[in-house]
């Protein structure tokens, strides 16, 4: 199975349609290189839902770097057992590392790359490691909309920890040729009527296919700076 997870709390669209229309209102007029403000207002006032997922995620406080944030998998599946009840659930990974935030006000990093430097440089110190929350949702939880948060108070269960002891490049890795489809699911899952892990798996493969065509250049993160 193959889940993207964001270190937002929720996403900023709940539609395919709305992200379309979404990256055309951010698109950047050819004059000024920003986008055009009349556009965007036009998106918000016609998609509320955005507006009130922008304000939760401008309240979540950005972490440091890679080690120290939470990632949430934003969108909702069920849990079948043997005898066929289901439940709906999130889930994140929450890290052990300690929350630092990050430096809003100092000046921009010379070097693009230094989130993936100071996790490397953590890995080779002591492994990273993050547990995996599983938060399971009730009758009236919406299942088909990522700019909802569930309540806290839902139930939340610690089902294990994921470590990172080393890294790899792009280059010495099979990560480039996998297809992340997050409708390959175990035995035991199932989608909720959630509509873009749908629209992500059409698009991925779509993606997949041309990434498959085109020429691999090398990695941003080399070989020598994951062994250094």
């Amino acid at each position: 199975m193959a889940h993207a997870m964001l270190n937002t709390p929720v996403f900023a669209v709940n539609t395919p349609q709305a992200f379309y229309d979404r990256l055309l209102a951010a698109q950047p007029n050819p004059t000024t290189g920003k986008p055009d403000p009349q556009k965007m207002a036009a998106f918000l006032a016609s998609h509320p839902e955005t507006v009130q997922a922008t304000k939760i995620i401008q309240s979540h406080p950005a972490s440091s770097g890679f080690e120290n944030s939470t990632y949430y998998g934003l969108n909702a599946f069920w849990f079948m057992d043997a005898s066929g009840r289901s439940i709906p659930v999130r889930w994140s990974l929450a890290p052990v590392q300690p929350f630092a935030p990050a430096n809003t006000t100092g000046p921009a990093r010379p070097d693009k790359n230094y989130l993936f430097d100071a996790l490397i440089a953590g890995i080779l110190q002591q492994p990273l490691q993050w547990h995996l929350i599983i938060t399971t949702g009730q009758a009236n939880d919406p299942t088909n909309d990522a700019t909802i948060p569930w309540p806290d108070a839902r139930e939340q269960v610690d089902v294990g920890t994921l470590t990172l002891d080393h890294a790899e490049s792009e280059d010495t890795s099979p990560c480039r040729d996998i297809n992340f489809d997050p409708l390959v699911l175990p035995e035991g899952m199932a989608p909720s009527d959630d509509p873009l892990p749908s629209a992500r798996s059409a698009v991925y493969s779509q993606s997949f296919t041309r990434r498959a065509g085109e020429k691999k250049l090398p990695s941003t993160v080399t070989p020598s700076e994951v062994r250094k």
